[in-house]
């Protein structure tokens, strides 16, 4: 009669998603996890035909720790905002899962690979009837709005991974507040500035207070 495996799959999954955690992508290895595990590699390759398969089964469960994020920031009393901060956050205190989920190009799936995109949208959709909701936006301007503000949650996400800025959870709800209201008043006040139909030149000029020169 075989033996039964030590681990079910899993708890192979969750260790393999710790090492990640813990030091990184590239150390998801079959002797890595053996060696957490405290076994060979045999019982890893009871569940699991290959280590791409078993790295797949990792992305679900990062992706479903950082969609915990998002769903905590949804219940915040303003949810675009609670989740642009909630982004940035699991950032900063999940880095190398942010890195594995949005900077990491080597899960063997090819949609899994393309998870980053796929997810920012998602991320945009979920807020933009809170956006519509609390600015009186219509839904064009919604798009754009959220599209804005997540290019700058990313932004920011990624120089906190990439060692490149440590900003604040104030700084942060600062950056927001700053942005959401002068996209709010340009999209209130400039026609066709969302259409991409207003004249920039003038616009400008008028905004300066001087003819621009060119």
């Amino acid at each position: 009669m075989p033996r039964k495996p030590k681990y079910t799959k899993e708890e192979i999954a969750e260790f393999g998603l710790e090492i990640i955690r813990k030091q990184g992508a590239q150390n998801l290895t079959a002797r890595e996890l053996a060696k957490e595990l405290g076994t060979t590699v045999a019982p890893i390759f009871v569940h699991y035909s290959s280590m791409d398969e078993l790295q797949q089964e990792v992305h679900v469960l990062a992706r479903n720790r950082f969609r915990e994020y998002i769903r905590k920031g949804m219940d915040e009393k303003i949810p675009f905002l609670g989740v642009g901060m909630r982004y940035v956050r699991f950032a900063r205190e999940e880095s190398e899962l942010y890195r594995f989920l949005f900077l990491s190009d080597n899960v063997a799936d090819a949609k899994a690979s393309h998870y980053g995109m796929d997810e920012f949208n998602r991320s945009q959709e979920m807020v933009r009837e809170c956006v519509k909701d609390f600015y009186r936006m219509d839904d064009l301007q919604a798009e754009h709005f959220s599209r804005n503000m997540w290019l700058v949650a990313h932004s920011m996400a990624t120089l906190i991974v990439a060692g490149g800025g440590s900003f604040t959870e104030e700084e942060v709800g600062a950056t927001y507040v700053e942005l959401g209201f002068s996209l709010c008043k340009a999209y209130k006040e400039v026609p066709g500035l969302v259409e991409g139909t207003f004249d920039k030149d003038a616009m400008f000029g008028k905004l300066l207070n001087r003819k621009l020169p060119y």
